[in-house]
């Protein structure tokens, strides 16, 4: 068996291995073997070919990984659905208590309850949502 399918076997099983572990190693030493393959069909001698795999191997586990690392652990910069309607402001439609109530937030409505409990906030008042639980809002009133 040519050396060069040697390598493309080693880095197709790798790739797999990296498929069921997601630790980002294994793909990149499947980079490597890839790049040994290529070295490999131009005819190259195996000591050379384990030369390549070790460089390469060890300056995408050193350098690439801990990058994609970093951008793979990055906090989400955008938020969407509900939790991007934490924090704005909404209008009081009906009276909002600790039970229930309606608010209007970026002109839709939402089922609303107080943050705390003994509050009663009165149509026509601006409140903060504090966080949204269900379909429900939790308000807190401007002052």
């Amino acid at each position: 068996m040519d050396p060069w399918l040697i390598w493309l076997i080693v880095a197709a099983v790798l790739a797999v291995a990296e498929i069921f572990t997601l630790t980002a190693a294994l793909g990149l030493l499947s980079a490597a073997a890839l790049v040994t393959a290529g070295s490999a069909a131009v005819g190259m001698p195996v000591p050379v070919q384990f030369l390549v795999f070790t460089v390469v191997a060890t300056v995408t586990v050193l350098f690439v990984r801990p990058v994609a690392l970093r951008h793979l652990a990055a906090p989400q910069v955008a938020r969407f659905g509900v939790d991007a309607l934490v924090g704005k402001a909404a209008y009081v439609v009906s009276e909002v208590t600790g039970l229930g109530g309606r608010v209007r937030i970026d002109g839709e409505e939402w089922t609303a309850r107080a943050y705390d409990e003994t509050l009663v906030i009165p149509p026509g008042k601006t409140v903060d949502v504090m966080e949204i639980s269900g379909a429900t809002a939790i308000v807190y009133p401007r002052d």
